[in-house]
């Protein structure tokens, strides 16, 4: 796959995030499969997956759907831990995905090596290489270095504190002003249509939405907070969507 041509079956569309992390009731391969036939059929261009699943999840996804797989893994919670070394982007491509996304952020990496060692690593593998950042000028940087593509997956997350309960608008129409002729992928916390369309209307190429497709814990907490406040009054209940504490996707 050519990066026109993975721009050209997901430019204007959705990407669906099929993961779930450890101890949630979907960490599973089998399911995490499941969700990918799902988002297939509801009309995903493509599945964003592997997470803590990591390789097995990728390779499982990949036989099984007939999209583009955007393959990733995770390794800790903290700092640099999305695909975060070569060897880990180059088994994530090996794993079949079309697409391998990895922090690309100006943190320091595990393994020592330049984010360009890992794009390098993954176009010889002949996969495309999806840069997660949260900045405006790591996402230059990551395009000159090489990415095929440029996400706002890690917007928010990397500052002191929670992240903005809004997706970053911001960051896509900043990355598309400097980065004309981009594939420019709009993620992180994109949690309505209204929020998905507004993406595309900032300038992004696409999309990508799990939390509020994959994860029906997250869904059912934000509808049984709503129905307690409308029963017995905004003190009832916290309706921050409590028991989702993991980065949101």
């Amino acid at each position: 796959m050519t990066p026109e041509s993975f721009a050209a079956a997901v430019a204007g569309r959705l990407i669906v995030s099929c993961q779930a992390d450890e101890g949630h009731p979907l960490r599973d391969t089998g399911a995490i499969v499941r969700m990918a036939h799902a988002a297939a059929g509801g009309g995903a261009a493509a599945i964003r997956c592997g997470g803590v699943g990591g390789v097995p999840d990728v390779a499982a996804v990949a036989a099984a759907v007939d999209l583009p797989v955007v393959g990733l893994t995770k390794d800790g919670t903290g700092g640099v831990f999305i695909t975060p070394t070569v060897a880990a982007a180059r088994a994530v491509a090996e794993a079949g995905a079309q697409v391998v996304a990895a922090d690309a952020t100006s943190r320091p990496r595990p393994d020592g090596r330049p984010l360009a060692a890992s794009i390098d690593a993954v176009h010889a593998a002949g996969a495309l290489f999806m840069a997660d950042v949260a900045t405006l000028e790591e996402g230059v940087a990551a395009s000159e270095a090489g990415a095929d593509m440029v996400a706002t997956t890690l917007a928010g997350y990397t500052l002191p504190g929670p992240p903005p309960a809004a997706p970053d608008l911001d960051l896509v129409r900043a990355l598309r002003r400097a980065l004309p002729g981009a594939l420019i992928v709009a993620e992180g916390r994109y949690h309505s249509p209204a929020s998905a369309s507004a993406a595309i209307e900032a300038g992004a190429t696409c999309v990508v939405v799990g939390t509020a497709i994959t994860d029906p814990r997250w869904i059912a907490s934000r509808f049984a907070a709503a129905v307690e406040v409308a029963a017995n009054g905004p003190a009832a209940h916290d309706s921050s969507g409590s028991g989702h504490t993991t980065q949101s996707r």
